[in-house]
């Protein structure tokens, strides 16, 4: 098979990253953008958008919106021209309870962000795509793995894994994938204590094969994977570690 120069590249490409102003989302547009990707960081931070804006090239944008509501998504969409990748990172701290502790109003709001508004962002962002694009979602192996005191955070990997299998059915060609992270030290962890995120980095760390916790642009190098790759699609990529292993 001949390849072109060119192929497995994000120059001259336009990425959309929601929920691209911090974490994993902003490991990910540093990623794209020194890949050569025209990058637009979309968040409901406008504070958090400028700083990032500060540490990615002059060409890359960003814009504030409430992922949490439909119609701002929508609207979101509406006004963008035609782009070649997006990637759906957006979600809020992790807060752990059994399932005795979980109050189910409460439990809803976590699927707002990172189900649902996943779910809105690849229903108006699909007919933007380019040929030869795709759209990237964010699980986490809490499905495969789950620990107690996960059940929320399992149940929308999980709904997340057959999220991107079936789109990846329905929107073809547009590939469908999404990246599946272990434990990484970004701001998914704040609402814990400093000694016990600390103990977390530590205690996860020791047990895994690669003997530490995950860094943001570790996982940024998966999302520029199944951005550039163009063959796999429907594809759950797993970056733990080796977590589920052990």
């Amino acid at each position: 098979m001949k390849i072109k120069a060119n192929e497995f590249t994000l120059k001259g490409k336009t990425v959309i990253i929601l929920g691209g102003s911090s974490g994993l989302g902003f490991a990910t547009a540093q990623a794209a953008a020194h890949d050569g990707a025209k990058v637009v960081i979309v968040s409901g931070n406008e504070n958090r958008i400028n700083e990032a804006l500060k540490s990615l090239p002059e060409n890359c944008k960003g814009f504030a919106v409430d992922l949490s509501k439909e119609e701002n998504i929508k609207q979101f969409f509406n006004s963008v021209e035609p782009f070649d990748h997006l990637v759906y990172t957006a979600g809020e701290n992790l807060v752990l309870n059994t399932i005795n502790e979980t109050d189910l109003n409460d439990a809803r709001q976590f699927f707002t962000l990172r189900y649902w508004g996943a779910f809105a962002a690849v229903k108006y962002a699909a007919k933007k795509i380019k040929a030869g694009g795709s759209i990237n979602l964010t699980g986490g192996i809490a499905s495969p793995r789950p620990s107690a005191g996960w059940g929320i955070a399992a149940s929308i990997c999980g709904a997340m894994e057959g999220f991107t299998r079936a789109m990846a059915v329905e929107l073809a060609p547009v590939r469908i994938n999404s990246v599946s992270p272990g434990v990484v030290k970004t701001n998914l962890w704040n609402s814990m204590s400093d000694e016990d995120r600390n103990n977390l980095y530590v205690g996860v760390g020791e047990r895994l094969p690669v003997k530490r916790v995950g860094e943001a642009g570790d996982i940024a190098q998966a999302f520029l994977y199944t951005m550039k790759q163009q063959y796999g699609t429907g594809q759950v990529i797993v970056v733990d570690g080796g977590s589920v292993l052990v």
